[in-house]
């Protein structure tokens, strides 16, 4: 046991077998509330809005989260002025202010505090190891002031930079979590799940898993590639996913980028929260304990995967105060053939019409196969211009 006052750590709670729920996806939620920008995907708005993200955080705190990561996705300073973008606050200051803000809302129940890092222009434009982890070195200097209870690397679409994030990383003596936006293919240049996570361990994470790009089914397929790798080359680790809320069966190797509806009309995929139900229980049966989401969460989805995992936790969220579980809720409701819903076997065996006639159940991804090292990824302080902006209209248009 913790002594009085002082929360357990991350992985003093995995160790003893605890379920650790996640929070949800900040950028996704709070472009949607017109806080971010989609495109940059910068998170400003810790600096900008401390209101919004405060109460976002408290938001996910009252639907179960465990852990209040930070604000502070592609908040390195190479991405905060690629193409063209002026802001009004460092990358210092946004990254203080959401550990910050992270810390009040956390102090608020029993949360720890994660600090992120995420994959960087720099590296996508071949430049050295030495300027990519002095990159990562002034996030971590942030996280180490602010005293953050762990750190997260999060969102890589290659291994080899994740590894380059997770080695400094863990030279700042917290606990470490890596996980990538891969799905059972492997990484951007082929590695698969298995060699990815062996790779990440060695590099010193002590969690491993998926976040982002994919769906909860493709995720937490991954991440069981990724344990059985671990597991096979004798070594060990705890293992998370945060998934996408969005159904993805369609998508390529590069997840939910490629989808023509990327970013603007994704809303007729989302997950139900019965959806989510069955990914928490399918994770927790995988042998993942760190269970939480990413772009399309929002704090009903995680209130599911808490009350999924109510007997596993032994508790059940403060928003489970205003939800009856599996609609015993709707017994209260006015018309009859609504009260005839609440009941768990209806919610589970149905399946929702999307409303749309003329729509496909699936789409062809884009799959333009650039990666690392390509020009059109190169990263550039001046605005994208008129003519690159036609040249890639003129590619699109002929199929790539």
């Amino acid at each position: 046991m913790a002594p009085a006052g002082e929360k357990k750590n991350i992985l003093k709670r995995l160790d003893a077998g605890e379920v650790v729920i996640g929070d949800g996806g900040f950028v996704f939620a709070l472009e949607k509330r017109g806080y971010v920008k989609a495109g940059p995907w910068t998170p400003e708005a810790a600096a900008e809005h401390p209101e919004a993200v405060r109460q976002l955080h408290r938001e996910f705190l009252r639907a179960g989260s465990n852990v209040m990561q930070t604000f502070t996705f592609y908040a390195s300073d190479d991405k905060l002025e690629n193409r063209g973008q002026t802001l009004s606050f460092t990358g210092r200051q946004i990254n203080e202010a959401a550990c910050d803000l992270a810390r009040e809302v956390a102090n608020e129940g029993d949360a720890l505090v994660a600090g992120g890092v995420s994959q960087t222009p720099a590296y996508l434009s071949s430049m050295t190891e030495e300027e990519v982890k002095a990159i990562f070195m002034k996030q971590i200097d942030v996280f180490v002031q602010k005293n953050v209870d762990f750190l997260i690397a999060e969102y890589f679409e290659h291994v080899e930079e994740a590894e380059w994030a997770v080695q400094v990383l863990k030279a700042s003596g917290k606990p470490v979590a890596a996980t990538l936006c891969i799905g059972p293919e492997g990484d951007l240049n082929g590695v698969s799940p298995g060699d990815c996570a062996v790779r990440l361990v060695k590099a010193g994470a002590d969690i491993v898993g998926i976040n982002c790009h994919f769906d909860p089914e493709t995720c937490v397929k991954t991440v069981k590639l990724m344990k059985e790798g671990v597991e096979k080359a004798g070594l060990k680790a705890h293992y998370m996913s945060q998934p996408l809320a969005f159904h993805t069966p369609d998508c390529g190797c590069q997840g939910f980028i490629d989808l023509p509806e990327f970013p603007f009309g994704l809303e007729p995929r989302i997950l139900t929260r019965m959806d989510m139900h069955k990914y928490a229980r399918e994770a927790y049966n995988a042998g993942i304990r760190y269970i939480g989401g990413c772009c399309g969460f929002e704090p009903y989805h995680i209130r599911a995967l808490a009350e999924e995992l109510e007997a596993e936790r032994g508790c059940l969220p403060a928003g489970s105060e205003k939800h009856g579980s599996w609609g015993s809720g709707l017994s209260l409701h006015t018309k009859p053939w609504v009260r005839a819903r609440a009941r768990r076997d209806y919610w589970e065996k149905l399946k929702p019409a999307s409303g749309r006639p003329f729509c496909p159940s699936m789409s062809t991804p884009d799959s333009w196969g650039v990666t690392k090292g390509h020009a059109d990824l190169m990263q550039q302080k001046e605005a994208t211009s008129k003519e690159q902006l036609e040249a890639l209209f003129d590619k699109a248009s002929k199929g790539n």
